[in-house]
């Protein structure tokens, strides 16, 4: 058995080697097939390279602003409308010309129709449900990039456990962390929800609780929209009766005592207290992460520009933050599956509810990111994508999960729907696959989800297969997909 080893050994004389005793041992046993340890060396040389240079995309991003859609938007009655279709079938909602000859959108995205020169459509999003067809499983996998067994019949999922995989915003952050004192992951405007179980998926699992990322969940209903408005985020102030030479001395003084523990500085270094507490410490000196923060320092036309609302606001704050130095934004739909008013849940009311509630908030707060980035130049080095947890059904009136719906209500549907992908290397202009006649399943070029998010950290420089080892020492990949290359330039 031949094995090139990518990581370095902690178990030989010389680490330099980056070998382990076992695999010195393999490679000396496969000198029985003519491999030399001299040609064995150039073989990992070579696979450093390919690694380094991985493809089209490969280390573009430098940040990611992740817009879950969650609910499961219909794609029919948003950026794939069919013509020529049962009326059963085809969306209420005129289809228009987009920026793209030959390619439509509906009458619900007149902003976005006119911005999809600068962003990646993909129309073949697919899988098939295995415990899958609700939404708190779906969003663990689009999330994680991993199943689970534990699924009720209904496709429910257990409240967040330690032992569950990481959010791949976990996952990045671990693997690339920030280089200024700024909170590396945030997560606004509200939780990963479906009835009762909250925050599934949207966790660091077992990676520990230091790669959670930040949440920012203003006080308000979900049906307010001027919650953005009233943010707190006092954790990262210092109180009024604590000035930042007072912490620093604090911070000193720590140095003495732990300076003259060196036993007790031994038993903690696995730990890296000292870097934990001086990123908190930075974090909250420099201010940085509380001006982000403050969209009063945003004009009030730019302000409009991404609407007035939760969702719009939402997505200015993450401008913010990745322009301050976060990694990972994570941008939840403001409105919880299983709801009225807003929800992209549509199994009932879906025309007038698209019409007036979601589908304008979806069209000026996207398209006012996504142009708001592209003229900054941020887009360059951050990656956007929008994606719900699966789609809805091509036929109205019918019921594919159990869920009962009416005559203009659309179902949970994963066989096929879309995403959309801007920024760091993906392609302008571009539409990857193609829905069949009535959008029921992928024509040509289906990509699962965990593809996309194999790609996610294909945009970041990871190599998608990198091990993490879990709660019971493990080795697991970070996900178990090869990335979708062909949305890269």
């Amino acid at each position: 058995m031949l094995v090139i080893p990518g990581q370095r050994g902690a178990d030989t004389c010389d680490r330099g080697l980056n070998l382990s005793r076992r695999d010195l041992l393999r490679v000396g046993g496969s000198g029985l097939l003519g491999l030399s340890l001299g040609s064995m060396f150039q073989l990992q040389a070579k696979a450093a390279e390919e690694n380094r240079t991985g493809g089209p995309g490969w280390g573009k991003a430098k940040s990611v602003i992740m817009i879950f859609l969650q609910g499961g938007p219909s794609h029919i009655d948003l950026w794939d409308p069919k013509e020529d279709v049962p009326d059963n079938v085809k969306s209420v909602f005129n289809s228009i010309n987009t920026k793209i000859p030959g390619v439509r959108y509906t009458e619900i995205l007149p902003r976005l129709s006119q911005l999809n020169d600068k962003f990646t459509l993909i129309r073949s999003m697919s899988y098939s449900p295995n415990g899958l067809f609700n939404h708190t499983a779906a969003i663990y996998q689009m999330m994680t990039g991993w199943t689970t067994d534990k699924v009720s019949a209904s496709g429910q999922l257990e409240p967040p456990d330690p032992r569950d995989f990481p959010n791949f915003g976990s996952q990045l952050i671990r693997l690339r962390p920030v280089t200024v004192p700024m909170l590396p992951f945030v997560m606004l405007p509200r939780p990963l929800q479906e009835s009762n179980v909250v925050g599934k998926g949207g966790t660091a699992g077992f990676l520990g609780r230091a790669f959670d990322p930040y949440t920012l969940y203003p006080e308000g209903d979900d049906n307010d929209m001027n919650k953005m408005d009233r943010i707190r985020v006092d954790d990262l102030r210092l109180r009024p009766e604590v000035f930042g030479t007072r912490l620093e001395r604090r911070a000193n003084l720590r140095n003495t005592i732990n300076a003259g523990m060196p036993e007790m500085e031994r038993a903690v270094a696995d730990y890296n207290l000292n870097s934990y507490y001086d990123r908190a410490l930075n974090l909250v000196l420099s201010g940085r992460a509380r001006d982000a923060f403050d969209l009063n320092k945003e004009t009030t036309q730019m302000r409009a520009s991404y609407g007035r609302n939760t969702f719009g606001q939402s997505l200015l704050l993450a401008r913010r933050l990745i322009e301050a130095g976060t990694r990972v934004v994570e941008v939840v739909w403001p409105k919880v599956a299983n709801s009225d008013n807003h929800s992209w849940d549509h199994h009932v009311g879906l025309n007038q509810r698209m019409r007036t509630q979601s589908g304008p908030m979806l069209d000026g707060g996207l398209s006012g990111l996504i142009a708001d980035l592209d003229q900054r130049g941020m887009l360059e080095e951050t990656l956007v994508v929008a994606i719900g947890e699966f789609g809805r059904s091509p036929q109205k009136g019918v019921s594919t999960s159990g869920n009962g719906n009416s005559s203009d209500g659309r179902d949970h549907w994963p066989y096929c729907y879309t995403s959309l992908v801007a920024g760091a290397g993906v392609k302008r202009g571009y539409i990857h696959g193609e829905s069949d006649r009535t959008a029921s399943s992928p024509r040509r070029d289906p990509v699962h989800p965990g593809e996309l998010l194999a790609a996610i950290y294909h945009a970041f420089g990871i190599a998608p297969d990198t091990m993490v080892n879990n709660h019971l020492n493990q080795p697991r990949e970070l996900v178990q997909s090869h990335p979708v290359t062909a949305i890269f330039s």
